[in-house]
């Protein structure tokens, strides 16, 4: 006769977690590292960094564990840190950055409402992130932020220290650069 393996909560996983016990936080890591890798990843694009940030954003979530005032946001929090990291890494790893940030961005209102297409709907997934991958590099991480991980504007303004004008403006010139890059796969 087999036993069946008991789930634990997260709750009491990072309760345990908490007083220092290396299982839970191996539990913990387990449930979490897929999602957050992917995250890490997809900002990084360079698999050992983003490795080396699970690592240090994992150590640094288990040893702030305490001021952590709901468990049940533990996974925003988690990947709130993950994404901190990597933007970070990002940032210093970037070598062909020539130009600031600010200086490529222009104090422009965007008033143009995006109408989607339903063609956008028939296009894989892997293409729209391939095509993604050749956009400048601020508008491949504002998008990544906006479109794959959810962030709304104010949110990215705080993550790429960027005005909320900047913000707008960036992320729909790098939708309409993205919509110009894709419009020869739709035309097929």
């Amino acid at each position: 006769m087999f036993l069946k393996p008991i789930l634990i909560h997260n709750k009491d996983l990072l309760e345990q977690c908490k007083l220092g016990n290396e299982r839970a936080q191996m539990e913990i890591y387990r449930r979490y590292y897929h999602a957050m890798y992917n995250t890490s990843y997809r900002i990084v694009k360079d698999k050992f960094v983003a490795e080396d940030i699970m690592q240090d954003s994992f150590l640094i979530a288990f040893t702030k564990l305490d001021t952590l005032n709901d468990v049940n946001m533990f996974g925003p929090w988690l990947k709130r840190i993950i994404i901190n990291n990597s933007i970070s890494a990002y940032r210093k790893n970037e070598k062909n950055q020539e130009v600031a940030l600010e200086e490529v961005l222009y104090k422009v209102e965007d008033d143009q409402g995006v109408e989607e297409d339903y063609q956008w709907s028939t296009i894989k997934a892997a293409q729209i992130i391939d095509c993604m991958k050749s956009l400048k590099s601020n508008y491949q991480l504002g998008l990544t932020l906006n479109l794959i991980e959810g962030y709304d504007y104010e949110e990215i303004c705080d993550i790429m220290n960027i005005s909320y004008a900047n913000c707008r403006t960036m992320i729909s010139r790098a939708k309409e650069s993205l919509r110009q890059k894709l419009k020869p796969i739709m035309d097929h």
